[in-house]
């Protein structure tokens, strides 16, 4: 029977399902000292979401034939897995990339409307009592450019909403085949400065890597127009529901507070949980916990899709993702 170790939480009927598969389920979250003693070498298979960090030191101590042979991400992003070496542990690694892929991008759309309508300082000041009537005018989405630095499937269907909206869409990604922008009515940029050159919104979807990492900073935020294609000035905006790291929160803080930054709106950062930021000082920013896949069918989805990888794995079947 295999033991299985759901250490950031999963949907009832997930672990329901698991069950009745006859597999041992244990729910329980290990501090990282805890993962550094070697418990994992008392399952077979662990559930990741982003808050347990199995990092090289963790699976170092995996022993061959006795400790996990399965890692499953419940979403998107392995930047809290080293993968080299659960390659070099034979440890199979699978992530869910399409079940949390409308919840996304209907956060990112919510961030993007509310930063240029100031829906967030508006509830913010009626819960002090201030009736800012005049003082909130905001722009319109239609007519403005919008930028999409990577152009994967939460970016496909940001740019479906934000079409609809009226934008025009944009897009950087050094991976993708040009006929995809085309079929999606974007025009493709041949390098990041230049989509930020020609953008006043700015959406983020890469992951976070070496190459990524600060990759919105305070020279980039300052090659933005603040005009719209329609004529308006409407400002720089940015929203990132992501991978925090990917924005530097100093250079966005400064970029903010001079007004050469319109608003900031994220749902991740570089250290989480966020307890201490310069950023929540400032009118113009918004934030949300990380909580692009916090739904219930995007948390419904994605414990089907560990169900089946796992099942598959522990069938003897290569298991996709």
């Amino acid at each position: 029977m295999p033991r299985i170790l759901i250490s950031d939480g999963m949907s009832d009927e997930a672990i329901r399902k698991l069950r009745e598969l006859e597999y041992e389920v244990i729910e329980k979250h290990y501090s990282q000292d805890e993962l550094l003693s070697g418990v994992l070498n008392n399952y077979d298979a662990i559930i990741v979401r982003s808050a347990t960090k199995l990092n090289g030191q963790v699976l170092s101590t995996v022993e061959e034939g006795k400790g996990i042979k399965f890692i499953g991400r419940a979403g998107v992003g392995v930047d809290n897995i080293n993968i080299e070496e659960a390659t070099k542990k034979k440890i199979v690694v699978c992530n869910t990339p399409q079940s949390s892929t409308q919840s996304v991008v209907e956060l990112t759309i919510g961030h993007l409307i509310s930063s240029t309508r100031h829906i967030a300082t508006g509830d913010r000041k009626l819960r002090k009592n201030i009736w800012a009537k005049k003082e909130l005018r905001g722009t319109e989405l239609s007519g403005k450019n919008l930028g999409l630095v990577g152009f994967g499937r939460i970016a496909q269907g940001v740019s479906k909403v934000a079409s609809a909206l009226g934008m025009n869409i944009h897009c950087y990604d050094p991976f993708i085949d040009e006929s995809i922008a085309n079929e999606n009515n974007c025009t493709i940029h041949a390098n990041v400065n230049d989509l930020f050159k020609n953008c006043t919104h700015i959406s983020v979807h890469c992951s976070l890597n070496k190459d990524t990492y600060h990759l919105v900073n305070q020279e980039r935020i300052n090659m933005m127009p603040e005009y719209g294609f329609d004529g308006s000035k409407c400002g720089r905006h940015i929203v990132n529901c992501a991978r925090g790291g990917i924005i530097d929160e100093e250079g966005a803080f400064i970029a903010l507070n001079n007004g050469d930054l319109m608003s900031l709106a994220l749902d991740v950062y570089e250290n989480e949980p966020l307890y201490k930021s310069r950023l929540i000082e400032l009118e113009n920013f918004h934030g949300s916990p990380h909580i692009g896949a916090s739904t219930v069918e995007a948390q419904n989805r994605i414990g089907q899709e560990i169900v089946t990888l796992l099942k598959d794995f522990f069938s003897d079947k290569r298991p996709p993702n």
